[in-house]
Parts: structure tokens; sequence; C-alpha cells
């Protein structure tokens, strides 16, 4: 197979986004060719596709299957059912993927599913694993709780025995922190009203701006606040001296694309599929569209803030 379909940034067409013919991928001996199946959208890839220079190809998630493996011998074999991440062009119908960016996904987890793992999965799994030992017992708090983030953070803090407390804009997407295990929901703009749920000592942050602020006024001893979004603001006010008066508090700010260079993937997302397929964790999938739908959609998601995830299937 010389070319194969992509999706693929046009400035031309509504939406920027369309299916086109490219290049067949060329694996390295350390990547597995990977038939994808499925696909799923974040927020940071759609927006960049807005601004992007034409031919540039977004995807950071995808599912489907081992077509040819590794010339290393790394990673899964041929017809291994596997989700995977990369750091651009998931969005196509073959992909080369290092293999230590792979997991075998267990029978029962399906690919729309494992779609959903890679980016809100592990940012959610890797930045409750920066807590301070254990959550048995503590208070967890979730900013954008509605969110593919923000409902793994709750599920996975929650499996935890954290007691959950989420945080969401508007009530009717209230029913989406509860769903996820969240014990209370917050709802609106001003998140100082969680400080009665609190102290924490954890909190999941991807809003920034005042949330955020109001966040640092509400941590336990030894506690981590993670931050991993500006989604309202990037810029934040906060009293310093409150913050180091708490004693031991941490501020952590967290990039995914940072985070891998130091753990792999592969355990990640590993463990994350085990726990969907234990019933323990429940993808938050919103809807599923054929991926020729793909300029709509994404237009949709980033407009619209559809909440949870977004499924595309190849």
């Amino acid at each position: 197979m010389d070319h194969i379909r992509a999706v693929v940034v046009d400035p031309n067409v509504q939406g920027r986004l369309s299916l086109k013919q490219v290049a067949a991928p060329s694996p390295l001996p350390s990547e597995a060719l990977i038939r994808v199946s499925a696909i799923s959208l974040n927020l940071g890839e759609v927006r960049r596709s807005l601004s992007a220079d034409a031919g540039w190809r977004p995807g950071w998630d995808l599912s489907g299957v081992v077509e040819k493996t590794a010339a290393d011998g790394s990673g899964p074999k041929v017809g291994a059912r596997v989700v995977g991440f990369l750091p651009s062009g998931a969005w196509a119908e073959q992909v080369a993927v290092p293999t230590h960016s792979l997991a075998v996904l267990p029978d029962s987890v399906t690919f729309a599913q494992a779609a959903t793992l890679p980016v809100a999965g592990l940012t959610a799994l890797y930045a409750l694993d920066r807590a301070n030992g254990s959550l048995l017992n503590r208070s967890v708090l979730v900013t954008g709780a509605s969110g593919g983030v923000g409902v793994f953070g709750c599920q996975l803090a929650r499996h935890g025995g954290a007691r959950v407390v989420g945080v969401v804009r508007r009530a009717e997407r209230e029913k989406y922190a509860r769903e996820a295990g969240a014990h209370e929901v917050v709802i609106g703009d001003d998140i100082s009203l969680a400080s009665q749920f609190g102290p924490y000592h954890m909190v999941i942050e991807s809003v920034g701006g005042a949330a955020l602020g109001a966040a640092l006024n509400m941590l336990a001893p030894d506690s981590v606040c993670v931050t991993c979004g500006v989604s309202s603001s990037p810029n934040v006010t906060f009293n310093a001296q409150n913050f180091f008066r708490v004693g031991g508090a941490v501020l952590y700010g967290f990039i995914l694309f940072h985070e891998v260079k130091t753990r792999p993937v592969s355990d990640g997302l590993a463990r994350l599929a085990r726990l969907i397929g234990e019933g323990a964790v429940r993808p938050p999938i919103e809807l599923e569209a054929p991926w020729t739908d793909i300029a709509k959609v994404a237009n949709d998601f980033y407009n619209r803030g559809v909440p949870g995830k977004v499924v595309l299937l190849v």
C-alpha cells in the first residue's frame, strides 16, 4: 500500500480538516504498524488545527490492530488489539507507533473505549500519581469535572478510595461528575464554594485563572495541586502567604508530553485498559461518529464544549 487516507489540515475547506491521500507510514525498527480502528478528539489538537499550516496532521489518540510487528522484536505481535499514543498524525488508516507507546487491550475493552485513554486517561492517571501517599479517605478536588480528564479523574480518585468533589460550570453538566463518582458537585465559575468540603489533599485543576487561585487556598498540609489546563485564563492571582503557610503544599505544572519522557506510555495505558476491563472505570464517551465527519464533529467539539469524549470510528 503506497498511500493511505489521513486527516489533514486544509484551510480551503470548511472546518479546516479533511481526509486526504498521504504516503503510507514506514515504521522504524522500534515501531509497530497499526491498522487504526478508532480515534478520539482532544481540545489541544483541535485548537491547533484552527491555525496550523496546510498539510499538518493532527491526532494523539488511537486504537486498532497490529499489522506488522516492530523489526527489533519489541512490543505486541501481529493481530494484537492495541491502544496507542502519538505526538501527531494518529488520525489515519495506518500509523507507525513506537512500541513503548502501545498497550494490548483486554478482550472486553472495545476500540472506542480504548481510544479515549491516551491523553485524557493518562493525564488523570499520572496527575493522581503525584499525590503524596495514598488517596484513601483523602479529599480530592477536580475542576472541569465533566470533561474527559475530569471524568477520568473523578473515577480514578474514587477508585483509589478518595472523597471526590467535582466542579462544573453549568448545572446540566452535574450529572457527568456524579456518574463519574463525585461525592459532591459545585456548580458555577466560583469554585471557592468547594472550600466547605476541603481542605484537599489533591487537586486536579484544568481551568486556570480564578479557579486555580481559589484552589491554592483550599490545600491541606503536604498536598499537591496539579495544574494541567487553562480553559478559562492563563493568568492567575493568589495569596502566596496563605499558600506557603499551609506547609508542604506543592503546585505542579503538568503536561503529558513532558511526563511521558520518563514514564512509559505503555505502562499507563495498560493500567487504564485493565481498569476498564475490570469495570472499575467507564470511558466517558459522549459521541461516536464516522471519521468522515471529522470537520463537523471537531467544530462542534470546540465551539459547544461537548462533555466527556468524542470518538470517531475509522
